[in-house]
């Protein structure tokens, strides 16, 4: 516990929480400090999710990054009420003139219109399409989609217009939609990759307070891959020191549960988030917090983290070949492939809209 002047959060007010922190967001002009200046201050309450809608005007954000698989994407939120401790997406809601910290997980914005922007965008003559990948910045199923229910109309378009689509989710609520997700995948159009990141239960709801379970999760891809759902599982992110030596196990797990394919994604810790996860290790694993942060330095060149293009995934030194090797030996042991099968990308059309003159071929 801290005092009530402590810029960190009184452990009982966040619970359920992984950030133990909300500062300023780094574009603003002023800081907020927390001053005792002698009269009795109001103890923070539990600190709840607060929801605000977002009319975006466009919805596929396109990227050009050498060393990700896709060049468009669709975030139907954006903050993560998962709260993972360790994502890589927190510093962007500075841009939201919101913290990395708490805000990410509590201050959420949800983007009901998006199916509706999406069908436009999809329409335009000169769309030319590709996959397009959901869940690489927040997850598209986090607790909220079951209220908001976002998701589940992008996929709604995406399977009219026979449009190819992967996701990435650690949300169970992924199985509502199976009856959609099931049909798109017998086309060619779907496949799903799950992130697995520690198969200790008390060690994932630190780490992840809003996560399902791991155990959950491999039930998750039994059913996905039941369905005729292609399956990757993400040993993501694999932290040095605390979790690297459970990739053999997760693997392993995966494969028995239906997982098709392997990757794995090592820890991340641009801007804010290299001080909201060394603070997380502090409170939750001190006796680790060194070596972990030893071992991370050590793959980044000396640096918290090393942003540059192909090894900002899997960082660089003698470690990081250890770990790509074990990856390696154990993925092709197991008979996990490298990659799912390449979507179609043929089958897209425009469905035809009330009053339009349909073709005689």
């Amino acid at each position: 516990m801290v005092s009530n002047c402590d810029n960190k959060i009184r452990a009982e007010a966040r619970r359920g929480r992984a950030a133990n922190s909300n500062d300023t967001g780094r574009f603003e002009p002023y800081q907020r400090v927390c001053v005792d200046d002698g009269w009795q201050q109001e103890l923070p309450r539990t600190i709840l999710t607060h929801v605000a809608i977002e009319n975006p005007r466009s919805v596929i954000t396109r990227n050009r990054s050498p060393d990700i698989s896709f060049d468009r994407s669709i975030n139907p939120y954006r903050g993560c009420e998962h709260g993972c401790i360790y994502c890589f997406a927190r510093p962007t809601h500075a841009y939201l003139g919101y913290s990395a910290g708490l805000d990410f997980e509590t201050r959420l914005i949800a983007r009901p219109n998006a199916p509706r922007r999406l069908e436009k965008e999809l329409s335009r003559a000169r769309y030319a399409v590709a996959p397009i990948a959901i869940g690489t910045n927040t997850d598209p199923y986090q607790p909220i989609e079951a209220q908001y229910r976002v998701m589940r109309g992008v996929l709604e378009v995406l399977a009219r217009f026979r449009h190819p689509v992967t996701i990435v989710t650690k949300g169970t609520l992924i199985e509502r939609d199976l009856d959609l997700l099931s049909e798109m995948a017998q086309a060619g159009l779907t496949h799903v990759g799950v992130s697995v990141t520690t198969m200790d239960a008390a060690l994932s709801r630190k780490m992840e307070p809003r996560v399902p379970s791991p155990k959950r999760r491999l039930q998750m891809i039994e059913r996905l891959s039941e369905t005729g759902i292609p399956v990757r599982v993400m040993v993501a992110p694999v932290v040095p020191g605390l979790t690297d030596h459970e990739l053999e196990a997760i693997l392993c797990a995966a494969r028995d549960a239906g997982a098709e394919a392997a990757s794995y994604i090592l820890l991340r810790l641009p801007s804010e988030v290299s001080e909201l996860f060394q603070d997380w290790l502090t409170e939750h694993v001190p006796d680790r917090a060194a070596r972990v942060m030893g071992r991370m330095r050590e793959m980044r060149g000396g640096d918290d983290y090393d942003a540059e293009f192909g090894s900002r995934m899997v960082g660089k030194g003698t470690f990081s070949d250890l770990l790509r090797l074990r990856f390696d030996i154990a993925r092709k042991r197991l008979g996990l492939s490298k990659g799912l099968p390449k979507l179609r990308c043929d089958l897209f059309a425009v469905p035809p809209k009330a009053g339009d003159q349909l073709s005689l071929f």
